[in-house]
C-alpha cells in the first residue's frame, strides 16, 4: 500500500465509501465528508455537529497565499510600501502558482496530524484565489488560470479534511467603496502621498456597495463549496473602530447558516458575539472564561503570514510547534498553524521539514505522549 493511499484511508475508515466525488468540485453526499463520523448528531443538529466536530479537532492548517507572496515582504506588502492599486495589479500577470499542488498540500496536512485546511480566499489586497463572477481580480484570469480553492476543496473532501475559507471582510484596498481612512480606523487604506484614483470619495464614497459585494461572494463560496466547515473573516480592526451595524454581520451570518445549516461563522476574537467559534491570534484572554469552540491561530515563519524571503532559514522548530500545541491544549484551544507558501505556490521546505517531524510524534506517540512531552 502507498503512502497517500496509507493516509487517506487513515483519514476516512470505514467512512471513506459513504460518498463519491462527481463533476470537479460538487460532491454527492448528504453529510459533508469530514463530519462522516458524527453523522448522528448531523442528522439532528448540522450545526451542533460541526461545533463537536470543531471542538475535536485540535489541529489545523492555515495557508496565507496570493500575490503579496510573489514579492516576499509580507502580506500587508501593498500597504506597508503605499503600493497604489493600479502598480500592484501588476503582479497578477506574473502569478502562475506553477507549484501549487492541493494533492500534495492535503496529504502533508494529513501527515502533520491534521484534521482540516484554512486557506486565504481573498486577502486584504482583495485578490481572489476561485473563479469569482464578481470580480476580475482573480487567479482564474491571471496566467495561472486555476481555482485554486476548487483544487482543495476536492482533495479535502476526498480524503476526509475538514476545509475552512478565510475572507478579509473588514477591510481591503482596492474597491472603490470598501472603508476608507477618512471615515474608519484599523488600517482600512494604505495612505498614499496622493489621492487613488481607484477609490471613490465623499458622496461618491457608498459602503454599502461593499457590503453588498461581501454578501455577494460568500454567498457564491458557499454555493460554490457546499461541503465547507465555515466561513472565517478577517479585517476586525476596521469595524470595531466604529459603530460597525454598517457592515450588517448579523444578516450575513444568517445567510451563511440558512444556506448551509453546518457551517460555522467566525470573526477572529469576536465582533457580534454570535459567532460559533473565536479564532484570534497567538493568544486569548477571557475574564470570564471561554464558553464557545476556540482556535489560536499561528505561524510557523518567527514573522508575519504570507511568504517572508527574509525570514528564509529563520523558522519555527519542531519544539516550538509542539509548544504552540501545548499552548492551545491549555485553554483548550485547535491550533490553526500558518505556512506562507512561496511565489510559485510550492510550500515552503522548512516548513515541511517541521510539519512531517511533528505529525511522526503524533503518530508514534499519540496526542497525550505530545502534550507531556
Amino acid at each position: 500500500m502507498d503512502r497517500r493511499k496509507f493516509l487517506e484511508l487513515s483519514a476516512l475508515g470505514s467512512a471513506a465509501v459513504m460518498f463519491l466525488p462527481s463533476c470537479f468540485g460538487e460532491i454527492k453526499n448528504e453529510i459533508p465528508p469530514f463530519l462522516n463520523e458524527y453523522k448522528d448528531l448531523y442528522r439532528k443538529d448540522p450545526r451542533a455537529a460541526a461545533v463537536e466536530w470543531f471542538r475535536n479537532a485540535r489541529y489545523g492548517m492555515f495557508i496565507h497565499y496570493g500575490l503579496y507572496s510573489l514579492l516576499g515582504r509580507h502580506e500587508w506588502v501593498q500597504i506597508n510600501e503605499k503600493i497604489h492599486v493600479a502598480e500592484y495589479a501588476k503582479l497578477k500577470d506574473q502569478f502562475t502558482a506553477e507549484k501549487f499542488d492541493a494533492d500534495f498540500i492535503t496529504d502533508l496536512a494529513l501527515e502533520a496530524g491534521m484534521k482540516y485546511i484554512n486557506i486565504t480566499t481573498r486577502h486584504h489586497d482583495s485578490f481572489c484565489l476561485w473563479d469569482t463572477q464578481y470580480s476580475d481580480f482573480k487567479s482564474t484570469n491571471s496566467p495561472a488560470k486555476r481555482d485554486l480553492v476548487a483544487e482543495l476543496y476536492e482533495q479535502c473532501n476526498k480524503k476526509g479534511l475538514g476545509f475552512y475559507l478565510y475572507y478579509s471582510h473588514g477591510r481591503d484596498w482596492r474597491h472603490p467603496h470598501a472603508p476608507n481612512n477618512d471615515n474608519w480606523g484599523g488600517a482600512a487604506r494604505p495612505k498614499f502621498e496622493t489621492p487613488e484614483p481607484y477609490y471613490k470619495y465623499g458622496a461618491e464614497h457608498d459602503l454599502n456597495k461593499y457590503v453588498e459585494f461581501m454578501s455577494n461572494q460568500i454567498s457564491e463560496l458557499i454555493d460554490m463549496f457546499p461541503n465547507i466547515g465555515g466561513i472565517w473573516l478577517d479585517g476586525i480592526g476596521v469595524p470595531k473602530s466604529r459603530d460597525f451595524s454598517a457592515f450588517k454581520c448579523q444578516e450575513l451570518y444568517d445567510m451563511i447558516h440558512a444556506k448551509q445549516p453546518h457551517m460555522l461563522v467566525s470573526y477572529k476574537q469576536g465582533l457580534l458575539g454570535t459567532e460559533d467559534f473565536l479564532a484570534p491570534e497567538h493568544k486569548y484572554k477571557a475574564e470570564d472564561g471561554i464558553t464557545k469552540p476556540l482556535e489560536i491561530c499561528d505561524h510557523l515563519q518567527k514573522k508575519g503570514w504570507g511568504y517572508t524571503k527574509s525570514e528564509d532559514g529563520n523558522h519555527k522548530d519542531k519544539e516550538a510547534v509542539i509548544a504552540m500545541l501545548k499552548k492551545a491544549n491549555s485553554y483548550p484551544a485547535n491550533l490553526l498553524l500558518n505556512t506562507g507558501p512561496l511565489p510559485s505556490g510550492e510550500m515552503h521546505p522548512e516548513d515541511v521539514k517541521v510539519l512531517r517531524e511533528v505529525g511522526e510524534i503524533i503518530r508514534t506517540k499519540g496526542w497525550e505522549g505530545l502534550l507531556k512531552s
